[in-house]
């Protein structure tokens, strides 16, 4: 995978299960990862889990409760 493809993927959509995080790409992809790779996000409530922003019309996601920042790109990396 190209690092053009890998660094333009943008997020349209985003959920928890009990051990993952599942996004969804505006191209149709689904991306999940083990919480367990995000220990803020692992030992996180649901509520600051739900409580998340966009960062770069999708690119990347901010939770500002946990101080935390992931990108789309390094999900599929």
């Amino acid at each position: 995978m190209s690092i053009s493809v890998l660094n333009n993927a943008c997020a349209i959509a985003l959920r928890f299960t009990e051990d993952d995080l599942i996004a969804t790409l505006e191209d149709g992809r689904t991306i999940t990862v083990p919480l367990a790779w995000y220990p803020r996000l692992l030992h996180a409530t649901a509520a600051q889990r739900a409580n998340y922003r966009w960062i770069g019309h999708g690119t990347g996601i901010h939770w500002p409760d946990l101080d935390e920042d992931l990108s789309i790109a390094g999900f599929l990396r």
